[in-house]
């Protein structure tokens, strides 16, 4: 997004948790395999896109690269962007470490982007994409329909409200009990942080979005908080203008 108006929104301020503090992005990987199976999580997202080795593939949101190392141990070139510039400089060095050639890391973000390099065969952007408030999401899912190949692919997975408004108390403290119970007391605080200073939406706004930008998807898993969406890019762009 090439512009300078003063009212573009600004990527690089953190929301939760701030990974510009070294210390954050150096204890993030532990953290993370306290509740989450990371290497598994990437496998599987590598089959649900079917990534060969000619394709292309963009990651927005890498973190400390975990997903685009595995991806680019299978495809010809992965693109990996952040906009934090401690987790760049964090995962480039962890993938120079482990031999990897074939990825490009770039601090930028949804909105700040520009793909200089092969067209874009899949993209991927698994719990990032909150960040962003709705008016925001909606203009980052149009940018990544563009950068996408005609029926290209797009993963998305985030925290995404699946539940009745009505029951919205219940369902949150209830996600925050269990997140104290199984994971510590750590993530049930990360968690308020996220309800309180993050901007997930609801599946049915997501849904919205996804198909006015262009997609047609499947839902591959949906609950109270998590989704995940698997989706081509129309050949014909219905995409809002």
């Amino acid at each position: 997004m090439k512009s300078n108006a003063k009212w573009l929104y600004n990527e690089t301020v953190q929301v939760g948790t701030d990974f510009q503090d070294v210390s954050n992005v150096q204890e993030y990987d532990k953290k993370m395999a306290k509740f989450r199976d990371v290497k598994r999580e990437a496998t599987d997202i590598i089959k649900a896109i079917c990534l060969g080795e000619k394709h292309s593939l963009l990651e927005i949101g890498t973190g400390t690269g975990n997903f685009a190392i595995e991806a680019a141990r299978r495809c010809n070139k992965v693109y990996a962007i952040d906009v934090s510039s401690t987790m760049i400089d964090y995962a480039k060095q962890k993938a120079q470490t482990m031999g990897i050639s074939n990825i490009s890391f770039f601090q930028a973000g949804f909105l700040s982007y520009e793909h200089d390099g092969y067209p874009l065969d899949m993209i991927v952007s698994n719990f990032a994409l909150h960040h962003l408030p709705d008016f925001w999401k909606m203009i980052a899912l149009k940018r990544i329909s563009q950068l996408l190949n005609n029926g290209g692919t797009f993963y998305l997975g985030d925290v995404v409200f699946s539940f009745p408004i009505e029951e919205y108390d219940n369902k949150i403290n209830n996600w925050i009990d269990t997140m104290k119970k199984n994971v510590g007391i750590d993530f049930a605080e990360e968690s308020i942080i996220h309800i309180k200073e993050e901007y997930s939406t609801f599946d049915w706004i997501i849904e919205e979005m996804l198909h006015k930008s262009g997609f047609k998807f499947d839902i591959l898993h949906k609950d109270d908080f998590i989704a995940v969406y698997y989706c081509k890019k129309r050949t014909k762009s219905f995409a809002v203008a």
